[in-house]
């Protein structure tokens, strides 16, 4: 069996997000949507609500599961016989630091790197636009899936 990792903190999950794991799915057995757990990092949902709202998101397709990791993806990779680490890119900024991940990642275990562009209709998508969208009362309903755009209400309300 085929089997790739598509990594993230995913703070919220958006629509980006999801073209890229729809079309990895196209094209692995199985996909692994392996949700980053960084304790240095102050994020807006926890491990486990972004695993709810994934596994909601990804629901349709059959092959997708979700996960959390904590430490490194090579050893993530290595643990549970995954070959293939999916990224998405958005612009050339993203490679350049996408790059050395993946040759660091090919040097320590051999687990190959597949860079896809992300669609042009999210190319501007990142989770952090639209959490400051969201907190300042923008409208961020076209680039997040309806569960996560009533998550982000509720807990900005809550600030």
């Amino acid at each position: 069996m085929k089997s790739a990792v598509c990594p993230g903190s995913f703070d919220p999950i958006t629509y980006g997000h999801l073209d890229i794991v729809a079309r990895a799915s196209a094209r692995f057995d199985q996909v692994i949507v392996a949700v980053l757990e960084n304790r240095t990092k102050s994020s807006l949902f926890t491990v486990d609500e972004r695993i709810e709202m994934i596994r909601d998101t990804t629901k349709s397709l059959g092959n997708v599961v979700v996960d959390s990791w904590y430490g490194l993806l090579v050893d993530y990779c290595t643990a549970n016989n995954i070959g293939t680490i999916v990224k998405g890119l958005r612009a050339v900024t993203d490679f350049d630091y996408e790059l050395q991940m993946a040759q660091i990642n090919y040097q320590a275990a051999k687990v190959e790197t597949m860079f896809m562009a992300t669609s042009p209709t999210h190319s501007f998508l990142s989770s952090s636009i639209v959490k400051e969208l969201a907190h300042f009362g923008g409208d961020v309903s076209t680039m997040v899936p309806p569960i996560v755009h009533d998550a982000l209400r509720i807990r900005l309300a809550g600030e």
